[in-house]
């Protein structure tokens, strides 16, 4: 995520799936990443098509004027992990700043200087953890910074803190959309068979580089008469859009 370009966060509600569970309802958290907040059909975008979202978004509650103070990746998905403000979960940057000081501390301690942001999360309460004392599953995929998704509370997920140790963005976690929806049906039909209520956190690596979208987009919006590059980032929207609709 990027400045000025902004994520769609919504937060939506399924009561069907676990009966047991009713009184419980389960829980998707949806977020695109370094997509506009125009680049939606239901905002008001001429060319991107949107139609699964603009569904829930005409099902849902829609705030067109909304701010984050710190329009970074990583800070802003600590603020929505946590509900805590920047200066509260002590996460103001992607990376730990260069600094003598940051340096001295890691090589005491033998660690990566990344173990410095990363070591907050395991202090903090979040979304995961609170919702596991209710008794929820929960599932991590797409972006997670915070190492290994068990340092969130999750209970399942994809983010390893591979390919090396507490490394950046997510590593496996950044399949999910790209390369199908598996591991998060897969999820679902385990807390159904297991009458628990679920938490999904979906923060798939889209329409963030690299444009890669299914050649069928593509062409839809190349022929508009869109540059290439316009083109696949139009292109990956639709696609994410298609995801969230699976």
């Amino acid at each position: 995520m990027k400045t000025p370009l902004l994520f769609l966060c919504l937060l939506c509600v399924f009561c069907g799936y676990a009966q047991a569970a009713q009184d419980r309802p389960n829980i998707v958290l949806i977020l695109s990443d370094d997509q506009s907040w125009t680049d939606y059909s239901f905002m008001g975008h001429q060319q991107i098509e949107t139609p699964r979202i603009d569904r829930l978004a005409k099902e849902s509650a829609a705030f067109a004027q909304a701010y984050v103070p710190t329009a970074l990746c990583r800070p802003s998905l600590m603020t929505l992990a946590t509900g805590l403000y920047a200066h509260q979960h002590r996460t103001s940057g992607n990376d730990p700043a260069d600094t003598e000081a940051n340096a001295a501390h890691a090589n005491a301690a033998d660690e990566d200087p990344r173990e410095l942001l990363i070591s907050h999360v395991d202090e903090l309460p979040t979304v995961a953890k609170l919702l596991g004392e209710a008794g929820y599953l929960s599932h991590q995929s797409g972006k997670w910074w915070e190492g290994p998704y068990q340092r969130g509370g999750f209970t399942h997920g994809m983010t390893r803190g591979f390919p090396k140790p507490r490394g950046r963005h997510g590593d496996d976690g950044l399949k999910i959309g790209r390369e199908g929806m598996d591991p998060v049906f897969d999820f679902i039909d385990e807390s159904v068979e297991a009458e628990k209520p679920f938490f999904l956190w979906y923060a798939a690596f889209m329409p963030h580089t690299p444009h890669t979208p299914p050649a069928r987009l593509f062409k839809k919006y190349k022929a508009e008469g869109l540059t290439d590059s316009v083109a696949k980032y139009y292109a990956m929207c639709e696609w994410y859009d298609e995801t969230c609709g699976q």
